[in-house]
Order: C-alpha cells, then sequence, then structure tokens
C-alpha cells in the first residue's frame, strides 16, 4: 500500500511537471535540479517507474472487476 501511495504521488508530481512544460515551457525538476543532471534523470526515471506501478494496478483492478462481472452474470442467467 505504501508503494501505490508513493507511485501516485510521484505521478502526480510528474503530471505537474509536464503541465508546467506544456503551458508554459518551465521544467520544474530542470529548475530545481539543472545543476545536478544525474539528479534530474533519476527524478525523471523514477517518475516514470511509479507511472508504471500505477498502470499494472490499474490493470490488475480492471481484470478483477471483470472477472467479479463474469462470475455475476453466469450465476444471474443461469436457469
Amino acid at each position: 500500500k505504501v508503494v501505490w501511495w508513493l507511485a501516485l504521488v510521484l505521478t502526480v508530481v510528474g503530471a505537474v511537471n509536464w503541465g508546467l512544460v506544456g503551458f508554459f515551457q518551465f521544467d520544474l525538476v530542470q529548475y530545481v535540479l539543472g545543476a545536478y543532471p544525474l539528479a534530474a534523470t533519476i527524478v525523471y526515471d523514477v517518475v516514470g517507474v511509479a507511472g508504471l506501478v500505477l498502470l499494472l494496478a490499474l490493470l490488475q483492478n480492471a481484470n478483477a472487476a471483470a472477472e467479479e462481472i463474469a462470475i455475476a452474470n453466469k450465476s444471474c442467467f443461469k436457469p
């Protein structure tokens, strides 16, 4: 659960940064860590991994929900 929350926070931070880049051409990560390019790269990588963690969690939840719906449909339509 801690990993999920950490992934969520990092993904939101990444989304806000991309919003700043898109709307204002301002990269907050580069602004804060510009003097440390390796640190900026690590931040980008960690945010990317966090996004993948959330994507996998979303897909797992979608599969579980689809299975529950299939089970419910089978029990509802039994003669």
